[in-house]
């Protein structure tokens, strides 16, 4: 399995170990509602499942947990023909986030997937969240098909803010050429400078209110076949600063987003720059293979 600095990950199976991810979860969340308990773990790796831990000597510092499932809810296809891993949950301790711990447990579970014949990973982020949109889309080559509405419902928990839980479904195609060329680095993702002088357009770029915080500007409607879409740097600043402004890219980015997919686009790219002087998050917009986009903006 994959090792990153001196941090080693390996499958975990013992009751022991999976009672130091069950306290992992409580250490790193502190709330009864977002545990993974140890019964469900114990059968979900008794079961197929794959739950990884990332150790700094004896002690647990991350874990990521997988399991089996389908593409497809078509019955009259066959489960074998739409088999996948769905990717449920992956965390690590504040203090060893930030050095590449994430990545290397995706990476040990796409080594896993990929001896089993899987080739889909799924798993879904917040939208507003630029530091996992970094990972998912611009580091392990992941797409994004799908916008879901409220996928955990909406009453108050660690994985719902603001009333609502609207997510990002990450599709990570592990043996297409695209995804081994951006793991392996062959071919380096474009910079923000070379999207724009290449004349794509920032559908909903942000300006600096009042507070100095980053709000949602003008919208530029879109025909084109790229579009950047802009969120938060930072979103957690602006959800402790300022309720009423975070509330409002919440509902700027499920406007954009519903648009945006169900008109022809998917997202291929995620970029963090300094851009005007502070800096800046966006993601690329592509049109899909063979679509004519039907054009999205922002409202």
């Amino acid at each position: 399995m994959a090792a990153i600095e001196g941090i080693r990950i390996r499958p975990l199976s013992r009751i022991d170990e999976i009672d130091a991810v069950v306290a992992l979860q409580r250490a790193i969340w502190n709330d009864p509602t977002t545990v993974i308990y140890a019964h469900m773990l114990i059968s979900l790796v008794r079961n197929g499942g794959l739950l990884l831990g990332a150790f700094n000597g004896d002690t647990l510092v991350g874990f990521l947990l997988g399991y089996l499932g389908t593409d497809s809810t078509d019955s009259d296809r066959p489960a074998m023909a739409n088999l996948k891993m769905v990717s449920q949950r992956m965390a690590v301790l504040p203090e060893y986030r930030g050095g590449g711990l994430g990545n290397a447990l995706k990476l040990a579970q796409r080594d896993y997937a990929v001896k089993l014949g899987i080739r889909l990973i799924t798993w879904t982020f917040d939208p507003l969240n630029s530091r996992n949109a970094h990972l998912n889309i611009r580091k392990l080559g992941c797409i994004v098909q799908v916008y879901e509405r409220n996928y955990y419902g909406t009453q108050e928990s660690p994985l719902v803010s603001l009333g609502q839980s609207d997510r990002l479904v990450a599709d990570w195609r592990i043996t297409t050429p695209r995804v081994e060329l951006r793991l392996s680095g062959t071919r380096g993702p474009l910079s923000i400078d070379q999207y724009l002088s290449a004349g794509t357009q920032i559908v909903n770029p942000s300006v600096i209110g009042a507070n100095g915080l980053p709000q949602p500007g003008t919208p530029n409607p879109t025909r084109s076949m790229l579009g950047l879409v802009e969120i938060p740097a930072n979103f957690d600043q602006i959800l402790h600063a300022d309720e009423g402004l975070a509330r409002a890219w919440r509902a700027h980015g499920r406007e954009v987003f519903t648009q945006a997919l169900s008109s022809g686009y998917i997202v291929t790219d995620f970029i963090r720059a300094a851009l005007e002087g502070r800096d800046r998050s966006f993601y690329l917009l592509s049109a899909a293979d063979g679509a004519t986009p039907s054009g999205f903006s922002a409202n």
